[in-house]
């Protein structure tokens, strides 16, 4: 996963916005005013933080101790950062992004959700 193909996916999904609260290095991905994804794109090795459900946060670790860790300055429990070096397929890391939105769009209130086009 290269840094201009992790943008690009985060920007895929319908209503997601990239914004730097932070500093001009640190991308923020959001949907709806809530962050789905945090990353340093320049950053080497590439790494992303990501929402996950707590139970398979847990298993995505225990399975990839190396490249998925409790979330750095995030929630442990509900938050991974996920290292794209090489190590994890690109689909894997594709469908970590994916759950994270799916998750904070789930949160989302009723009606925001019904203005995206997910299900």
């Amino acid at each position: 996963m290269t840094p201009e193909r992790l943008r690009t996916l985060c920007l895929s999904f319908d209503a997601a916005v990239e914004e730097f609260p932070f500093n001009p290095e640190t991308s923020v991905f959001k949907v709806q005013g809530k962050m789905f994804a945090l990353t340093a794109l320049d950053a080497r090795p590439l790494k992303v933080n990501l929402k996950c459900d707590p139970d398979d946060a847990l298993r995505l670790r225990a399975a990839h101790p190396d490249v998925i860790v409790p979330g750095w300055h995030m929630n442990k429990r509900h938050w991974n950062t996920v290292t794209a070096d090489g190590t994890l397929p690109d689909r894997l890391i594709t469908e970590l992004v994916e759950d994270s939105y799916d998750l904070v769009v789930a949160g989302l209130p009723r009606a925001a959700r019904l203005r995206l086009d997910r299900p």
